[in-house]
Formats: structure tokens, sequence, C-alpha cells
């Protein structure tokens, strides 16, 4: 199973350049943030305090969720955009710092990888924990302020509130006890900044040449 770890904060180009890469290699590609989002949908949905870790626990063990290339379900409902709403991202980080919530998208991610013989699985703490043996692991970076202007970019708003938005994200997901946000003593990191995303998918096909070569000799 050779597996590529890509983990990082919000805004950082996680998804831009996970699904770049896997299309170079010609791998599934897996964005275990949209799980992590499907579980706080359905929390909402169900009027449960994000912060009732029993009950949040016991629904994301009941809940069915496929994340596909371009859709995301929860129990057959198509909840792709509904996952990207303000709300849902305001409660995130309070769901994912969930540990039996951990536990479960943690299985269920490795499930996957080990159906697939491996893939680009992104997210916050995939090289730390999820699959500390990839054969590649990397974390993206960048400041807040450029990626709150990338947020604008993409889909408008004030910079200000949105990088404000970002640093407290960035704060909670770096500061709870399981799985927190941080980059592996062997993750190569790479600031995104000023970088194309062809670039960068050069730059990590040649890491990934260079590891694999080393393991076949």
């Amino acid at each position: 199973m050779v597996v590529v770890a890509i983990d990082g904060p919000a805004g950082a180009g996680k998804s831009t350049v996970a699904r770049a890469l896997a299309r170079r290699l010609g791998v599934q590609y897996l964005d275990t943030g949209a799980m992590y989002r499907a579980v706080t949908w359905a929390v909402r949905e169900r009027g449960i305090d994000p912060s009732d870790a029993t009950r949040v626990g016991e629904l994301a063990a009941r809940l069915s969720i496929e994340v596909g290339l371009d859709v995301v379900t929860v129990d057959g409902h198509d909840v792709t955009t509904a996952i990207r709403s303000r709300e849902v991202t305001a409660d995130v980080s309070t769901v994912a710092a969930n540990s039996d919530v951990r536990s479960d998208m943690r299985r269920r991610q490795r499930a996957w990888g080990e159906v697939r013989g491996g893939g680009v699985i992104e997210g916050r703490d995939i090289g730390t924990v999820v699959f500390p043996d990839a054969e590649l692991k990397v974390f993206l970076t960048a400041s807040a302020r450029i990626r709150a202007e990338r947020r604008v970019l993409e889909s408008g708003g004030d910079v200000d509130r949105i990088e404000a938005d970002i640093a407290e994200r960035d704060r909670k997901d770096s500061s709870r006890s399981d799985g927190p946000l941080r980059s592996s003593s062997d993750s190569v990191v790479v600031d995104t900044s000023g970088r194309t995303v062809e670039a960068i998918v050069d730059e990590l096909m040649e890491l990934l040449a260079t590891r694999t070569g080393t393991e076949r000799r």
C-alpha cells in the first residue's frame, strides 16, 4: 500500500494539490476533512450540541458517509455544498476534536486506503496518526493572510474577518489533545505562497520517485 499523506491548515491548498497529485499518479484521492464536515452537518441537522461528546460520537458511528471526488453523501443525501457552509465551518473544529469521532473516522480512512491499495489522502493528522508509515508525508502551509486572500478570491467576503476565522481555526486544530494539527518530524514542509499547483506537484513527484526508488534498492 502506497500512501501519500498531505496535511496542513485550512486554506493552505491541500485539496487542490492533493487532487492534482492524485491525477498525475493515476491513483484515488480522499479528503478526510469532508468526512468531519459531513458529521458536523449531520449534528446540526439533528439539533445536537456539537460539544455534546457522547451524542455526537454515537451519531458519527451510525452515519453512512461517502466521500467521492466531487460528491459527498450522508445516509444517501448529497451534502457536497452544505458541508462547506459557514455554519458547518464554525462547528467542525469542535466535532473534529471529539475522540470518539476521530477514532471512527480514522478507522474508515484506513479501510479506504487498504481497499484501494493506497492513494493521496489529505487532512490534518494523516501523516502523524492515520498513516504514520506513509511513503511520502507533506505538510502544506502559508500565512493566515495569504490563505484568507485565497478564500476571498474563491467565494468573496471580508478578508480581515476570514483571516481572523482562519487563525482561530488554526488555534483550535493545533491545541486539541487528539490528533492535533502539526507536521511530523519526517514530513516535507512546503510553503505554497506564490507557487503554482503544477510546480508544487512537480516537486512532490520528484520526492516520491526518490522515496520509492530508495525502497526498491
